[in-house]
């Protein structure tokens, strides 16, 4: 999977096509990302107690109610925003040499640009 936490991605389908988010979680081994802001569901839920509360005097509740949560979205939906040229693309990988050992590295598919994508 070449979309990392951290990254900034473009959704390319669904409700939220075009909009932009980074990425909060990346889950390799079922090939979906949680991204910021971008597939939001409300979830509904009760007031709950919280637990080891009596050292504080009396019981606390974490207050229940209807939250917006962001859902997992498929990796296939989003693409890598490109920080040089600031265009979604495709990623490439190419090796380079950093202190004489080899390193791959994330780059640019975009014709012209080429620029590496990990910094």
């Amino acid at each position: 999977m070449k979309v990392k936490k951290g990254d900034l991605v473009q959704m390319i389908t669904g409700k939220d096509r075009g909009k932009r988010g980074r990425v909060l979680e990346a889950r390799p081994s079922e090939r979906r990302v949680i991204v910021e802001n971008l597939n939001v569901q409300k979830r509904h839920t009760r007031p709950r107690p919280i637990r080891d509360s009596s050292r504080m005097g009396g019981a606390q509740v974490v207050p229940g109610g209807i939250l917006d949560k962001a859902a997992a979205v498929s990796v296939s939906n989003v693409m890598v925003v490109c920080p040089v040229c600031g265009n979604p693309t495709r990623v490439a990988m190419a090796e380079k040499e950093i202190k004489g050992e080899i390193v791959r590295v994330r780059v640019c598919k975009r014709q012209g640009c080429g620029q590496e994508i990990d910094k």
